[in-house]
């Protein structure tokens, strides 16, 4: 059965289908909500013919809205109007899926449920045995304690998950760089970083080399192309200089350290997930996202994690897959439990 995962996010719409296709496309909600509907069809339009939609979300945390409950409804109705006569499902963190109906009924249960949708799915890759999945995305990170393949989290929502350390509030292109550290080494001491969004991860690891420019990218801090050249200028904003006061050896030092404080935060959450989870120890570790390499970084460094054995979904599918891993889930669940119902 031919289906099509969308996990709709704030600040970009991925879609997958069952076969490992997949797409990405940045759009920001909160600007323009109104526009949701025609970004998902652009979005469905080069994946092909489809029988079913299977949705999860995040986007209903975007200031447009008053509340969850709000974004659920406003987002599964531009799914319904994009969908047509094809049906469509939202998957729960009950652990099964329910109609659009349903979903509205129970909004605390759909909302940001993308994360264990992935984690229900991948949990298959590790049918034995302590577990942890770190999924590394633009804008956030989930840590993902597993057992005998299920998902054990000591949280469901946003709130729970971010004080168990689930959920980690940082990725590797959408958070401002001073919301990482608050100062950095410069010369001979240190230098406080402005509080202002004049760059943000991505310009980090740009000028770190982890992701590659894109002259066509312009969703950064200040609008201009996702290169190398113009990470180093953001970078060197955060200081309030430019080329001429911060050159390009400080700017590399800055981004350096920054990347280190954010690995060394994303390490630290989860060794507050596994403590809670208890002394088993973890024998297989799962990695995917945009992030993915941070977070196999964090798994090979780890002391309670670098002896287990690792899969990344980059090396099971590709790396846009990965990317859109969370839409892949919640169409390979789909098709998997309600092929015998359409």
């Amino acid at each position: 059965m031919h289906v099509i995962g969308l996990d709709i996010g704030g600040a970009n719409l991925k879609a997958a289908t069952t076969e490992g296709h997949a797409a990405t496309r940045p759009f920001e909600i909160w600007k323009e909500p109104a526009r949701l509907a025609a970004e998902l069809r652009g979005l469905l339009d080069g994946l092909g013919p489809h029988r079913v939609i299977a949705v999860t979300m995040t986007a209903e945390l975007a200031d447009c809205f008053v509340t969850k409950a709000e974004g659920v409804g406003f987002i599964l109705e531009a799914v319904e109007q994009v969908a047509s006569s094809t049906p469509v499902y939202v998957w729960q963190t009950g652990a099964e899926f329910v109609t659009p109906a349903v979903a509205r009924d129970i909004p605390h249960l759909v909302a940001a449920a993308n994360w264990h949708a992935l984690a229900t799915w991948l949990g298959r890759m590790a049918p034995r045995g302590s577990a942890l999945l770190i999924d590394v995305g633009s804008t956030t990170t989930d840590i993902i304690p597993l057992s005998d393949g299920v998902p054990v989290p000591s949280g469901l929502t946003d709130l729970e998950r971010l004080q168990s350390g689930e959920l980690v509030y940082s990725g590797v292109r959408r958070t401002p760089v001073c919301a990482v550290a608050h100062s950095v080494p410069f010369r001979d001491g240190y230098c406080p970083l402005a509080a202002e969004s004049f760059a943000t991860t991505l310009d980090v690891y740009l000028v770190l080399g982890e992701i590659p420019g894109n002259p066509g990218d312009r969703q950064t801090a200040n609008g201009r192309p996702a290169t190398v050249e113009e990470a180093r200028v953001r970078l060197a904003r955060m200081l309030c200089g430019d080329a001429s006061e911060v050159p390009a050896a400080d700017v590399e030092v800055l981004a350096r350290f920054i990347a280190d404080v954010q690995r060394q935060r994303i390490s630290a959450a989860a060794n507050r997930v596994l403590t809670a989870a208890g002394r088993a120890p973890v024998e297989t570790v799962l990695t995917s996202g945009s992030g993915a390499f941070l977070a196999e970084r964090i798994a090979a460094e780890h002391p309670r994690l670098r002896t287990a054995s690792r899969v990344s979904l980059n090396d099971v599918f590709d790396a846009r897959c990965s990317e859109a891993a969370c839409a892949f889930a919640v169409a390979r669940l789909a098709a998997e439990r309600l092929g015998d119902f359409l």
